[in-house]
């Protein structure tokens, strides 16, 4: 068993929060703390009033992804692709905020965030291919899809480590932050941004931006999902608020 402490889920108000809790080793997962994600994201997504969620790392690095010295007890490639799914389709907007490394499979559980800052001390290094480990199936397609497939083979099969400013260059980094405490005033302007939106508009349409990304789009479920906002209380306040020039006050129907 891995030493430090378990990922830690906090919710205020409109915000969850899951902390990666093992500083001392980079934030590296222990095969416990794989069936502990899953949870903390069922509970998340059980509850209505979260619209969004912050993946964060303890101390100087973000994860160094799963305990290498466990890859022979369970097939870490399958659990970890099913962290990362579930993670890609979390209900509520999520945000990895990024600082020091990004490792291993953690370079996919931030990938599978719908937004990611990072300072400059950033970055990202996957060796599935020098220690013998295919990566997994979701990993592969959120690469190529997200990354494109040159930026993806240089990761994946070339094994580069790629910095702050490449990170950003090819589009894994949303934003690049010259220092934690800037870093951590653009992801609080970033939260307060998303929670000012209309959740039924909002969450959503994060689920069909990704489903149309894999090629799955329902037609009828967005069909649904439009009429829904159409005919909801929140947009006659949207229209007002616009209107009015002044923020406007969603209620989520």
């Amino acid at each position: 068993m891995s030493s430090g402490q378990p990922p830690l889920l906090s919710v205020d108000g409109g915000v969850a929060r899951i902390t990666l809790r093992r500083p001392r080793q980079a934030n590296r997962l222990a095969v416990e703390d794989l069936d502990t994600l899953r949870g903390l994201l069922a509970e998340v997504d059980a509850n209505d009033g979260v619209r969004v969620l912050v993946l964060v790392g303890e101390g100087r690095h973000f994860c160094a992804g799963f305990d290498l010295g466990a890859l022979g007890a369970i097939d870490a490639g399958a659990r970890f692709g099913e962290l990362a799914d579930a993670l890609e389709a979390a209900r509520p907007i999520t945000i990895a905020r990024l600082h020091g490394g990004a490792y291993g499979g953690a370079a996919d559980l931030a990938l599978a965030c719908d937004f990611r800052l990072g300072g400059p001390a950033v970055e990202m290094f996957v060796p599935a291919a020098r220690i013998g480990l295919h990566f997994y199936a979701g990993g592969l397609q959120r690469f190529v899809n997200r990354l494109g497939l040159a930026t993806a083979k240089q990761v994946l099969l070339a094994g580069r480590t790629l910095d702050a400013a490449s990170l950003l260059a090819c589009g894994y980094l949303d934003q690049l932050l010259p220092d934690v405490q800037t870093l951590d005033a653009a992801l609080q302007a970033l939260v307060d941004e998303l929670l000012g939106m209309a959740p039924l508009a909002l969450l959503p349409m994060k689920q069909h931006l990704n489903a149309i990304a894999a090629g799955r789009l329902d037609a009828a479920g967005l069909a649904a999902d439009v009429a829904r906002a159409r005919d909801s209380a929140d947009l006659v306040e949207g229209q007002a608020a616009w209107a009015g020039k002044r923020p406007a006050r969603f209620k989520g129907g």
